[in-house]
């Protein structure tokens, strides 16, 4: 019998052990928690952040979200998929989904936040900077100072448009600026569909200024002002809580020597090598980021 039992008890907790090993908690077992998942830094790609917050959807023992804003933005196509993300979960999903803003919450890092159901910020975080921005090197100059010569082919007239070895040509701009206000147009009505406001409204606030918490709450741009920990309990309170939840976040990656030596690829070693470098000026390429 004892035998039996003691086979039992091994069982279940490989069964455990498989749970946690798959799903990075055992949430399971405890009632139900808040997930706090973070957005943090310059948004350049989205996978890292979709990954964990598809990880986070699929446990049932995560019983409500909140979104850690930490980001003066990044650039379009990351900020726009990170934000699909979160509408998504809101809209598919019927635990609750909300933003808190720490020191900023800016450009792409408030497009991402509108994505939840509620907006949460500190009175002096530094949010809203509802613009876009383009901007690359114009070398042209200095080529000709130092008698260096850059030779382009290209298939067409703008194939080379924004290439550091020449000018923007009258038309060559035009075509930028409309790139640019398409892409400003996109994050206005993404605004004022999700925080209940009128185009107008939004177009008047939407000149790339910073707010502060405090002003973006008066505005209507957030929903409140919050610390963190008050959000994580009212997330608590809205999913059947308790005013105090037990709260998962993703693990943190780390690299150590160990892995260097027998856990990672020389890919993979380039890739989190990659990720350090600050942002390479090449083409021009269109951001929601807090200049």
């Amino acid at each position: 019998m004892i035998a039996l039992l003691a086979l039992l008890g091994i069982f279940g907790l490989g069964a455990v052990l498989s749970i946690w090993w798959t799903v990075g908690n055992t949430s399971f077992l405890a009632g139900g928690r808040v997930a706090v998942v973070p957005l943090r830094g310059v948004i350049t790609d989205e996978a890292g952040f979709t990954k964990t917050l598809d990880g986070f959807r699929d446990d049932p023992g995560v019983r409500a979200f909140v979104i850690e804003i930490e980001s003066p933005g990044g650039t379009v196509g990351a900020s726009q998929s990170i934000f699909e993300a979160i509408r998504n979960l809101r809209d598919d999903d019927d635990r609750p989904v909300l933003a808190w803003m720490g020191d900023v919450g800016a450009s792409g890092g408030y497009y991402a936040a509108v994505g939840a159901d509620s907006v949460y910020a500190l009175p002096g975080t530094m949010t809203g900077s509802i613009g876009v921005i383009m901007e690359f090197p114009n070398a042209e100059e200095l080529f000709q100072k130092v008698g260096l010569g850059w030779e382009v082919v290209t298939s067409g007239a703008h194939k080379d448009l924004g290439g550091f070895a020449r000018a923007l040509s009258s038309e060559d701009r035009e075509i930028l600026e409309a790139l640019v206000r398409d892409v400003h147009e996109q994050f206005i009505e993404v605004v004022a569909e999700n925080r209940g406001l009128d185009r107008e409204t939004v177009l008047g606030l939407a000149d790339g200024r910073v707010y502060t918490g405090r002003q973006a709450n008066e505005l209507g741009l957030v929903d409140g002002l919050m610390t963190l920990p008050e959000t994580i309990a009212l997330a608590g309170r809205m999913a059947g809580l308790g005013t105090d939840p037990t709260i998962v976040r993703p693990r943190e990656p780390a690299i150590d020597l160990f892995d260097l030596l027998g856990g990672l690829s020389i890919g993979e070693v380039r890739t989190w090598i990659g990720s350090l470098a600050p942002l390479r000026p090449s083409a021009p390429r269109l951001l929601f980021e807090l200049r």
